[in-house]
């Protein structure tokens, strides 16, 4: 047993630290840790810390020990995966989504009226509830005559847990403009937790068309994966990022493999690579890039994953507060897939990730790219911590004290948020993110006329732009969109201003 408080030992003093760090990988496929063990021993330490166990060897000890040993694991890989999801992440896909991949699947479904939607990696239920509202939009007073299913799997059973509770804190809902929360979601009162500020759950009739169950998506690089009847759509999105190369390109083969023949499949935005052209076709849409199933795609032997390498980090979206998140593009890191000889009268093979890379280089990574990076993983206070070096180099970059106002909002640090998103507007008076961030500020700090001035700015200086202009910092939103939201939320303060 532990003493309280002990820490975990240090890795180079640990003997039977690699062993139970290799099993990790090996059994939840997070290759993502494979060159992060400050990240994976504080994960680690929490859950020694609840468990009382004295070194790495009792903790393996405890995973092995038949039903508790599953318990400690379902635990251990909630601690280890990030679960930082919210409503409609990702605005450029679900414009994609409701443009034109969902009404081409309805129309193609119109006379079997059935519609099979997969989010595979779905951790507390957003995605697969945004798109229940999305098809529920979509289908409108058709919908009772049809059989929509909707499939949210994820490894961690704390947060599929939290997904069939389908209650939510404001965080969650962020890019949603007031009148969308009241139309989806009826109010909590204020609890501990998440929920100190009040919260949200999700409307009955939303809910019952998603199921969620627990699952890895290394099954699919198994011999025989799971099979079952295809479905019309997949998302797995931000999963792909713990996993090495090799491994990525055979769980996309496999989700491929799970598609009916006009299906679409969706990734994270840092997750595409160009070994997937062997088995999928890539097409573009307006801010990303989604994939459809080759019917000539020739097969090819599934391959298992080699050894962890250390991996250049991905970085992909994340930082936010409530209203249109901020995006940001991270720097292309080719992935790969093994080398195969190709059938008689096939392409050629698509070359090893290795040779992409020599020829293409990644930039490297920046400042404001590891910000990010580490605020998507959950690890704030990290982020935190390299943006205030960031800040000690470069105090007078508007993006940087912008970001420096959303984590301090995240921290629960609101004077900050407010000192910092004042700071970022003095060095760019045009910023219209910071701007409209602020105006979300203040409403919640129940400043209201200030709040106002602060959407006016935004909507100005949105308006004297070119509508299509898409705007720094603002997760693909157009300026016209932003000035629709920001006008949106203006006319609320107007309305309850005048109730008051």
């Amino acid at each position: 047993m532990s003493r309280p408080g002990s820490p975990l030992p240090d890795p180079g003093t640990d003997p039977a630290y690699a062993a139970l760090k290799a099993r990790i990988i090996a059994r939840t496929g997070h290759h993502y840790y494979a060159d992060k063990d400050d990240l994976l021993i504080e994960r680690l330490r929490r859950r020694f810390r609840d468990v009382a166990a004295a070194d790495c060897m009792a903790y393996a000890a405890l995973l092995s020990d038949g039903v508790r040993g599953e318990a400690e694991w379902a635990r251990l890989e909630a601690e280890i995966t990030v679960g930082e999801t919210f409503f409609f992440r990702y605005a450029e896909q679900f414009q994609a989504l409701r443009g034109r991949i969902l009404p081409e699947l309805i129309a193609a479904r119109a006379a079997e009226r059935t519609l099979r939607i997969w989010s595979a990696g779905c951790s507390t239920g957003a995605e697969p509830y945004s798109l229940s509202i999305l098809v529920q939009e979509l289908l409108g007073d058709a919908l009772p005559d049809w059989r929509v299913s909707i499939l949210g799997t994820d490894i961690s059973t704390e947060a599929l847990a939290t997904a069939r509770a389908a209650e939510y804190g404001r965080w969650a809902l962020r890019t949603m403009p007031p009148d969308e929360r009241l139309r989806y979601f009826t109010r909590l009162p204020p609890a501990p937790g998440i929920r100190r500020e009040g919260g949200y759950a999700l409307r009955p009739e939303y809910r019952g068309r998603v199921r969620f169950e627990r699952g890895n998506l290394l099954t699919l690089v198994e011999p025989n994966p799971p099979g079952g009847e295809p479905y019309d759509l997949i998302l797995c999105r931000n999963v792909l990022i713990y996993f090495d190369a090799r491994t990525v390109t055979a769980v996309v083969r496999g989700l491929g493999r799970r598609l009916r023949a006009d299906g679409w499949l969706l990734l994270g935005h840092a997750e595409p690579s160009p070994a997937f052209s062997g088995f999928l076709d890539a097409v573009s849409l307006p801010g990303t890039v989604a994939y459809r199933a080759r019917p000539d795609a020739a097969v090819i032997p599934v391959v298992p994953a080699a050894p962890a390498l250390p991996v250049l980090p991905v970085i992909p979206p994340g930082i936010g507060a409530e209203g249109f998140t901020p995006t940001w593009v991270p720097p292309w890191v080719p992935t790969g897939a093994p080398a195969v000889p190709p059938a008689e009268g096939t392409r050629p093979p698509v070359p090893p990730a290795e040779t992409v890379a020599e020829e293409r280089a990644p930039p490297p990574v920046s400042d404001r790219d590891r910000i990010r990076a580490l605020a998507d993983i959950g690890e704030t206070a990290s982020a935190w911590r390299a943006l205030r070096v960031a800040l000690d180099r470069d105090p007078t970059d508007p993006v940087l004290r912008f970001y420096e106002g959303l984590l301090a909002r995240a921290l629960g640090r609101d004077a900050e948020a407010e000192r910092a998103l004042r700071a970022a507007l003095y060095l760019d008076r045009g910023f219209v993110m910071a701007h409209y961030h602020l105006g979300l500020l203040l409403i919640a700090l129940e400043r209201s006329s200030e709040a106002a001035r602060a959407l006016d700015n935004a909507i100005a200086l949105s308006q004297a732009l070119q509508p299509d202009a898409v705007l720094s910092e603002g997760d693909g939103a157009s300026a016209a969109e932003i000035a629709a939201g920001a006008s949106a939320i203006r006319a609320v303060l107007d309305r309850d201003s005048r109730g008051s």
